[in-house]
């Protein structure tokens, strides 16, 4: 049996992972900032709360992860943590980077320090791309940054890369496009539309303001994403991945299905709102992801629109459940 250490435990990622790790026999440990506190909300709507073992880590203090790494020898670590917004980077650049980069090399310099045969995936993102217009980036694709955020990611798997390379540590990033789910916060855009048609739909909201709807993303299902981390994993050599549906979507068109599903027509609803505009944005995010099909075996099932579908049923069915009340 597999002991696995995921931080960012409470998150979307976190939460699917740990039930996919603990349908596989897995022993799971989840690593929150403080555990005592968390309400790890998005395990308990799993059901799976009661099965994983939590454990208090600062990722930001290299003490804390080395102990945490000694006491639990973890055959595998998933690093799913730090602040996920890339809006809030903005705001919060100085958090942004120690909360991504510095904990990714803590986990490194801990496995390295310890000598102990440990997995480490990390968490990349598309984001650190950067505009590579119509071009579908893969993992040989240069990174040119255009947020907090990506800069933050684009550190992080050049330190893998590196402790990968000159320590020989199994380390390898998982460079993920965008991943929804119903257990996205709604601070996220597309929950945030999601929600909106649902409620005014209901006559509870009126109108649905939103920034820049010319934007193009790649749109997956996040509890198919967790499988493509675990088997990176699982390779014979660390390896870096590519990971997204390979289909590319503006938001209007994630807006438009959203509202369509319950019946509406969007245009009549939404607002822009010019504060909602971020200082520099991608126009068009576009992925090659035949390297993660042929080697992993990944391809994703779910491409947009059936996201859209499960996470407007989920958000109705969790109105229904509050009216009841």
């Amino acid at each position: 049996m597999k002991t696995a250490l995921i931080c960012g435990i409470s998150g979307q990622d976190g939460a699917y992972l740990a039930r996919l790790l603990l349908e596989r026999g897995y022993t799971v440990v989840g690593a929150s900032r403080d555990a005592q506190r968390t309400t790890f909300e998005n395990l308990e709507k799993l059901g799976i709360r009661e099965r994983v073992r939590m454990v208090s880590v600062a990722l930001n203090d290299f003490r804390s992860v080395l102990h945490v790494l000694d006491a639990n020898e973890p055959d595998e670590v998933y690093n799913l943590a730090g602040q996920s917004s890339v809006a809030l980077s903005f705001e919060q650049p100085v958090e942004t980077l120690e909360s991504i980069s510095v904990a990714v090399l803590n986990l490194l310099e801990g496995i390295r320090f310890l000598k102990k045969d440990v997995r480490l995936y990390n968490a990349g993102s598309s984001e650190s791309f950067g505009e590579t217009g119509n071009v579908a980036a893969d993992e040989n694709t240069p990174f040119r940054p255009r947020s907090p955020y990506a800069m933050a990611k684009a550190a992080a798997f050049w330190q893998v890369a590196n402790y990968r390379e000159a320590y020989g540590l199994y380390a390898c990033s998982g460079i993920l496009f965008n991943h929804e789910s119903p257990l996205r916060p709604e601070r996220f855009v597309t929950q945030k539309i999601v929600h909106g048609a649902c409620r005014i739909a209901a006559g509870t909201q009126k109108v649905l303001e939103l920034g820049n709807l010319s934007v193009q993303r790649d749109w997956g299902w996040a509890p198919e994403y967790v499988d493509a981390m675990w088997r990176m994993l699982q390779q014979p050599r660390a390896d870096d991945f590519v990971i997204a549906t390979g289909e590319t979507y503006r938001l209007e068109d994630f807006v438009e299905e959203a509202f369509r599903l319950v019946g509406l027509d969007w245009r009549k609803y939404v607002q822009t709102d010019p504060s909602l505009l971020r200082p520099t944005d991608l126009a068009v995010g576009r992925a090659n992801t035949s390297k993660a099909r042929d080697k992993l075996g990944w391809q994703a099932k779910f491409k947009m629109r059936d996201v859209v579908r499960e996470m407007v049923a989920a958000a109705q069915e969790e109105m229904k459940l509050e009216k009841s009340k």
